[in-house]
């Protein structure tokens, strides 16, 4: 259960039944919404509106509250369960959560990765996941287009004691991209984890390989490619000869609406067959 908000104001309140009101005009003229793009619409666009025009803050800066109040400082576990239990019993949140999150760790278990590149930071939460898996001597690199965010991450992984292995890159992800090799000393990735702007997906790893940032081996690892969903990536890695794909069914964060992660192993370069 999300935490009882105190007695609202009648504006407020209006607000909610508006808010309300639209969503269900919105689920009418898309009956084809399953339970976890509803669950996101009620959150991002009724929920987190209202918490914040009554806290007086936003809920990004709650979270950071939370576990900065509750989680122990350098104990990236601890900062991971304190997002966690906030998410699920507070407000809900898009990081990768801790079931999928389980996924992303024995994928970079597995991989080992030297160079890890991160489309989409929120929070932090799947930053202070993997950089807490690093081993010694490798680094992640995060894009992160909102500044507000970024700021938020920074101080997830100061907490966490993790600040030294991410390097947090304020931007938008085809401007950012480009730069890698010679702005950020990056030869080629060992894996990229997707999480940001879902039509995002397809451009930017077209950019990836475009920009020869890609090896024999890189893992890409695409959060979300069920809900709300990546056909468009989807159809491009997996009938492309130059990828190699497994999915991961699993659930959209602190939920039970069905989700799944995809990890598309680059297999070598060449002209990419399109689908």
């Amino acid at each position: 259960m999300f935490e009882t908000m105190p007695e609202a104001p009648p504006l407020l309140l209006a607000a909610f039944s508006l808010g309300l009101v639209l969503l269900v005009l919105l689920c009418l003229r898309r009956r084809r919404w399953g339970l976890g793009k509803l669950l996101i619409c009620w959150n991002e666009l009724v929920l987190q509106p209202l918490y914040n025009l009554f806290m007086g803050d936003t809920k990004e800066q709650r979270i950071l509250r939370h576990v900065l109040q509750h989680a122990v400082a350098g104990d990236p576990q601890s900062v991971l369960e304190a997002i966690d239990t906030y998410c699920s019993q507070k407000e809900w949140a898009m990081n990768v959560g801790d079931k999928k999150g389980q996924i992303l760790d024995a994928v970079v278990q597995e991989q080992r990765p030297s160079v890890l590149l991160e489309l989409g930071a929120y929070c932090g939460y799947s930053a202070v996941r993997m950089a807490r898996l690093l081993e010694p001597g490798a680094r992640l690199l995060t894009i992160e287009l909102n500044p507000d965010y970024a700021a938020i991450t920074q101080q997830m992984l100061d907490f966490a004691g993790l600040q030294d292995r991410v390097t947090i890159v304020v931007g938008a992800s085809q401007d950012v991209i480009p730069q890698l090799k010679k702005k950020y000393d990056v030869d080629t990735l060992d894996m990229v984890f997707l999480d940001h702007w879902k039509d995002r997906y397809l451009p930017d790893t077209r950019l990836l390989e475009e920009c020869g940032l890609l090896r024999k081996g890189t893992v890409l690892l695409a959060d979300n490619v069920i809900c709300p969903g990546t056909p468009e990536f989807l159809a491009y890695v997996r009938g492309n000869r130059h990828f190699e794909c497994t999915h991961f069914p699993s659930y959209l964060e602190y939920s039970k609406a069905i989700d799944g992660l995809e990890k598309a192993v680059y297999l070598g370069p060449g002209t990419p067959t399109q689908p």
